[in-house]
């Protein structure tokens, strides 16, 4: 449970359109440079958080805002999309990134596979493990973090009654490594100290919203979720006891947010910060919104 799973939107009806057009801007660049790097396959693993660590390198980096321009998808030719212009580190890292953690993702899902679908996993791991080394090999930092946090993360969750804090961390400190490695200032500096603690919000917010919304999911199935350990929920416990969970988890979740919207307030960012700051303002409390609240209220 320490991968990103795309739950760090914007709220695009708040957007303006321009920055609508940027940030698909920065989501097709990211595409570009997964495929450009790694291989057409790799573009299967572009997603949303991956494209909101791409946004929040961009804007805090001091160079000039970053031009648009209109261009036909790889995917798919017929269709226009905007790209951003510069094609620097911020996006190679973030195809890094994402390459090292679909790695890890696959690694962990043929593990917890059926015969059939594990072989099938097994069978396209040698095109993946070929990125992942490449990745690695461009940005070992990225991989050491990542690496360590799946060892914690597997440390804490055979440990036996793990909280729900313990078990959020791995991920929370993953997250607050990326973000102030990415900084490219010394951890001292004062650039360096805000974006760890955002990577650390970021990170453990994710955490806690894919416990909570593969919560009822996982207490059918027996599989971990800390969640279910702290309230005792099995294959056989009532959705009122699910429920439960689901709004501690909330409570939790407001927290994090509360400390997270504290410390971006901090940040210094150019003008493409606007867009950050729906995701974190808008964009995380509608998603969690929407997958604790309207799912609860689709079960009733």
């Amino acid at each position: 449970m320490i991968f990103l799973f795309g739950y760090v939107k914007p709220q695009k009806s708040e957007l303006l359109v321009r920055e609508f057009e940027q940030y698909n801007g920065i989501y097709c660049s990211l595409c570009k440079s997964l495929g450009k790097a790694y291989g057409p396959l790799a573009r299967l693993a572009l997603n949303y958080d991956c494209t909101f660590y791409a946004l929040v390198l961009i804007s805090v980096c001091p160079k000039p805002l970053p031009a648009f321009h209109i261009g036909r998808c790889v995917v798919n030719p017929l269709k226009k999309c905007t790209f951003c212009n510069i094609q620097g580190e911020e996006f190679h890292q973030a195809a890094a990134l994402t390459v090292i953690l679909l790695y890890h993702k696959w690694l962990d899902d043929i593990q917890d596979s059926k015969p059939l679908k594990k072989l099938l996993r097994i069978l396209v791991l040698p095109i993946i493990q070929h990125a992942y080394r490449k990745a690695i090999s461009e940005f070992p930092h990225l991989g050491e973090f990542v690496t360590e946090a799946m060892r914690q993360q597997r440390e804490i969750e055979s440990s036996g009654q793990p909280g729900l804090d313990q078990c959020a961390e791995p991920t929370a400190h993953m997250m607050e490594r990326i973000m102030e490695f990415s900084s490219g200032e010394e951890p001292t500096s004062p650039k360096s100290r805000v974006l760890n603690r955002f990577g650390y919000y970021i990170g453990r917010w994710i955490y806690l919203i894919d416990a909570a919304d593969d919560l009822e999911d996982d207490v059918k199935s027996g599989a971990f979720n800390p969640l279910a350990i702290r309230f005792h929920l099995t294959g056989s416990s009532q959705m009122a006891d699910i429920w439960k969970a689901r709004a501690y988890a909330n409570e939790a979740l407001n927290q994090t947010l509360s400390q997270l919207n504290a410390v971006f307030n901090l940040m210094e960012m150019n003008a493409m910060g606007s867009i950050v700051r729906n995701i974190v303002v808008l964009g995380l409390p509608h998603m969690q919104k929407e997958l604790l609240f309207e799912k609860e209220n689709a079960n009733v």
